[in-house]
């Protein structure tokens, strides 16, 4: 147990870095688009389990979660065994990727995060904005680029789904230098379509992202109804705590 928390607590400051580094980079932060809250939608949690273990598992890792952990989402061991179960013999292994940090670090610049926390250290609005914002960018290694996080080392896994789009730049006075100029972003043009259209991509986003939510904390329904609970039980108890107060007192003058 000790040992996992030392691993929960490693993942999670990777997480934080990765974050703060992002922000240093400089420059304003791209407006964030609000992510949808599928965080009780099970359908919705199943279909983001599959497009994580299909896009994102072969590159990060989740050392965290292990793959039995999805039938708290209503998947079965068979379901789960038969259709999620690539990087693992037994589904009650840990979610590790097969790649090596060191050919991640070579073939990326930097090994890819583990992924077990990823929302509770960025954000689901982050994340969310962040898988719908790729556009090519042929200076970049991969030959991608993102608006939210700009010079990515990570490629876009996603981009048959969602198609190629290019990012259009006009250029504005710099207000802050009187004479000079800045690219100042204009709009994403879709240049090949993808798999999907754009209304079924950031859906598939949104079921993705509320997956990675749920991941981060898989008791957190939980823990809020839970919350509601108590609440309620502590209402009641002080109905009758004044009631009993009242009827204490009310002889006496």
């Amino acid at each position: 147990m000790k040992k996992q928390m030392l691993k929960l607590c490693s993942a999670w400051l990777a997480s934080m870095l990765i974050g703060l580094t992002a922000h240093a980079g400089g420059g304003p932060s791209f407006p964030l688009d609000h992510a949808p809250d599928r965080s009780t939608d099970m359908a919705a949690l199943q279909r983001g389990a599959q497009l994580f273990v299909n896009y994102c598992l072969n590159c990060h890792g989740a050392s965290m979660m292990r793959y039995n952990r999805l039938r708290d989402i209503g998947l079965t061991e068979d379901q789960i065994r038969d259709n999620l179960l690539f990087t693992a013999d037994k589904v009650g292994e840990m979610m590790r990727v097969n790649m090596s940090a060191k050919d991640a670090k070579e073939w990326f610049g930097a090994t890819p995060p583990d992924l077990s926390v990823i929302a509770r250290a960025r954000g689901t609005d982050w994340l969310y904005t962040y898988m719908r914002t790729f556009y090519k960018d042929d200076t970049r290694p991969t030959g991608w680029n993102n608006l939210a996080f700009p010079n990515v080392g990570m490629p876009h896994v996603l981009w048959e789904l969602q198609g190629v789009r290019k990012a259009n730049f006009v250029e504005v006075a710099d207000p802050h230098h009187p004479g000079s100029t800045t690219h100042q972003f204009d709009k994403l043009e879709q240049v090949t379509p993808g798999k999907l259209s754009s209304v079924d991509y950031d859906n598939a986003i949104a079921d993705l992202v509320a997956y990675l939510q749920w991941m981060g904390e898989p008791q957190q329904n939980f823990r809020k109804q839970l919350g509601v609970g108590v609440m309620i039980l502590l209402l009641v108890l002080l109905f009758f705590a004044t009631r009993l107060n009242a009827a204490y007192w009310k002889d006496i003058k």
